[in-house]
């Protein structure tokens, strides 16, 4: 038990370490990022049918998630890679998704979407929907072709995995997808998605090392992204002196997808990110409503003042940190939540390898420090 304990001590360390590194190292990219794009006009453009408030926000510096995404990408290679082929799936996820996002931020910035670069609204989809399928079957597949983590999930409360086999595919292409373009939307107001993405990744960061087994390398990772979104929050605080951009927003979200299906955690998505669901289905119902009501009475109508959500309540009178303090408390008890629910798995799962009570007690004893 010492030597388990020693090792799962060091493990600990480990990934607050890396935490408190990756916190350090953006914050000296993100000095150099802001420089660099002040001096290349990387500049937001703002939505003119937004919230007159943001008209102040035109020309910040955008493409943030470039100081989150190459701390996190280096110091997983050279800290957490080392014979953990299982983190290339989470990095080449991030990487991929983070190169698409910066291609739109680009082409937005210089008024490049059209025909001739070929890159629509309708093409970003299908290259988001080509890279989600690929690492669902990454992850589906068996070795050495993927992870062979089949169709495998964790309902709280039941005691087994359930394997829902082959529809996991389209499953975790549409989780991934989905929570891309979830997060993507929630990067509207200054810190919001920073902060609740950070608590996101914390809760999983917590539910993979809770788990049985423990998932320390997943657990190591989470921690990273924890460390070096809680530093952008250092710039994105309001008023923003950087914007995530879809560089960031777009990565980060199908990385926290990726993290909850490699986890076997992924039911617990919408728990844990209820804000991004949130938001994005204001975004959906506002649409399918607005869409229904012109075709129906000839004229479109609204449910929500503005979508997404946070617009919303903006136009209600709420200022933007009220806002955004108030989504990220919500955020915070469904973590918390989230974390809680992760926990009936694992302690269902630590009752299941404890020995009968007739049987040597010390093994119950080991079991219950497992819980601990």
């Amino acid at each position: 038990m010492g030597i388990l304990e020693n090792l799962l001590v060091q493990t600990v360390a480990r990934a607050l370490l890396l935490a408190a590194a990756a916190f350090v190292m953006t914050l000296i990219v993100g000095s150099w990022w802001l420089r660099f794009a002040r001096k290349h006009k990387i500049g937001k453009q703002i939505r003119i049918e937004g919230p007159q408030s943001h008209m102040v926000k035109m020309g910040t510096p955008t493409m943030g998630g470039v100081m989150i995404v190459g701390t996190v990408v280096v110091l997983t290679i050279l800290f957490n890679l080392v014979n953990q082929e299982s983190m290339l799936l989470p990095l080449a996820v991030l990487i991929s998704f983070a190169v698409l996002g910066a291609i739109d931020d680009w082409m937005t910035l210089t008024n490049s979407k059209s025909k001739t670069y070929g890159f629509t609204v309708r093409h970003k989809f299908l290259l988001m929907l080509a890279i989600s399928f690929i690492a669902s079957m990454a992850l589906y597949l068996p070795e050495p072709f993927g992870l062979d983590h089949g169709g495998r999930l964790r309902i709280p409360f039941v005691q087994d995995t359930v394997n829902i086999g082959w529809w996991f595919i389209p499953m975790a292409t549409l989780v991934i997808v989905g929570f891309a373009n979830a997060v993507n939307l929630t990067d509207g107001l200054d810190s919001l998605a920073g902060w609740t993405l950070t608590l996101a990744f914390a809760a999983y960061g917590v539910m993979t090392f809770l788990s049985e087994p423990r998932l320390t390398n997943l657990m190591v990772f989470s921690f990273t992204l924890v460390g070096a979104c809680a530093a952008f929050l250092w710039f994105n605080a309001y008023p923003a002196q950087v914007f995530m951009g879809d560089t960031g927003s777009l990565a980060l979200g199908a990385t926290l997808a990726i993290v909850a299906l490699q986890s076997q955690q992924w039911l617990l998505l919408p728990v844990v990110g209820v804000i991004f669901v949130a938001e994005a289905l204001s975004v959906i119902l506002q649409t399918a409503y607005f869409k229904f009501t012109r075709w129906r009475f000839g004229e479109g109508r609204r449910i929500f003042k503005m979508a997404p959500l946070h617009h919303h309540f903006e136009l209600l009178g709420w200022s933007q940190p009220q806002v955004t303090q108030r989504f990220v408390l919500i955020g915070t008890v469904a973590a918390m939540i989230g974390i809680s629910l992760a926990l009936t798995f694992a302690a269902n799962s630590s009752q299941q390898q404890v020995a009968p009570a007739e049987l040597q007690p010390t093994m119950e004893m080991a079991g219950q420090h497992k819980l601990q």
